[in-house]
């Protein structure tokens, strides 16, 4: 079974991106070089703060989805408990 992470990372203005990968430094690579989502190509990617790692796509589609629904404070309560 492929190890997936759902992860959240700060763009350049200070908003928070949440997607999921199998290889989190490719990705933050990725995102950086403006080859990951359309979101990060048009506000810039600065640093993973939140990386969870779950046991398949679907696992970690599921908590993406769930993540996504978060309001701003929750996602930060996550980064920072």
């Amino acid at each position: 079974m492929t190890v997936y992470y759902v992860y959240i990372l700060k763009c350049n203005d200070g908003s928070l991106y949440t997607g999921i990968t199998t290889d989190v430094e490719r990705r933050l690579d990725e995102h950086k070089n403006g080859k990951g989502g359309h979101y990060t190509r048009s506000h810039g990617a600065e640093q993973m703060l939140y990386v969870q790692k779950c046991l398949g796509r679907s696992e970690a589609s599921k908590r993406e989805v769930e993540i996504k629904r978060y309001t701003r404070e929750e996602k930060l309560s996550l980064i920072q408990p």
